[in-house]
């Protein structure tokens, strides 16, 4: 598999919670946070760290150079979710995001391991 295969899939794993960032009525629909909770603004913002990880990965399907930092960026984006999903009981009303997260992992790691061998 390609390097720009695997960080366009790794991506893939972030462009629904980024895209929240622009339609911010997505995280009342994928999160259950209604607009005047104060939650709401944090998720909101969770969206834009999420838009800022899945440009660094279109970056590095394109770009060699950004390959190193997307690979650390999108690591802790996923293996943190994946650690305190795990702490947490392995809720399974996140279970599905947890399943998302652990499948990406396999094209971040064939990705990551060939950025960090150049």
């Amino acid at each position: 598999m390609s390097q720009p295969i695997c960080w366009l899939l790794v991506g893939l794993v972030h462009l629904i919670p980024a895209l929240a960032l622009f339609r911010p009525g997505l995280i009342t629909r994928l999160y259950g946070v209604q607009p005047g909770s104060p939650v709401f603004l944090l998720m909101h913002h969770r969206a834009a760290l999420f838009f800022a990880v899945l440009v660094a990965c279109l970056w590095a399907a394109f770009d060699a150079d950004g390959r190193k930092l997307a690979t650390v960026v999108a690591a802790i984006s996923m293996l943190s979710f994946l650690f305190l999903y795990q702490m947490r009981g392995r809720p399974a009303a996140l279970g599905t995001i947890a399943l998302v997260d652990l499948i990406g992992l396999v094209p971040l790691g064939w990705a990551g391991w060939h950025a960090f061998q150049q």
